[in-house]
């Protein structure tokens, strides 16, 4: 006979923090991870679970534990992961401006002088993407 599998207790808030955070506009992994306890708190088993979204057993696992430790924050993906920018808002903001509008219709130029100065590879593509989201942010795009 099987381990009996873990079941987690919810409070009416926590199943309404679950239940908003699964149907609402974050990402998706998050909604995913608040799926994975709201049916771990169903009483289904690890291994269900892990079938049912398409993950191993070993994540969810993780995902409960540590939302017993943090609760719901602990769900969220932390700051700092993923890739890092290549461009810097900060730091290279100036310099990208001042050579776009140097080179305005011609990212290309724009581009290389600005590997150059800066010292690093990218892409036009990554450069387009970072004008984008300068603009996005409410700052002026050159």
């Amino acid at each position: 006979m099987g381990r009996k599998s873990k079941v987690i207790i919810l409070t009416d808030a926590e199943q309404s923090a679950l239940e908003q955070g699964y149907k609402g506009k974050g990402s998706f992994v998050f909604s995913q991870r608040c799926q994975m306890l709201l049916l771990k708190s169903q009483g289904r088993s690890s291994k269900e679970i892990a079938s049912i979204l398409g993950t191993n057993l070993l994540s969810v696992n993780q995902w409960v534990q540590r939302y017993e430790k943090q609760g719901i924050e602990g769900l969220k993906t932390k700051e700092g992961q993923g890739r890092k920018p290549i461009l810097d808002k900060v730091q290279d903001e100036a310099l990208v401006k001042a050579a776009v509008k140097a080179e305005r219709q011609r990212l290309k130029l724009a581009k290389a002088e600005l590997e150059a100065a800066l010292g690093k590879a990218f892409s036009v593509r990554t450069l387009k993407r970072f004008l984008k989201n300068l603009s996005a942010d409410g700052s002026e795009s050159a």
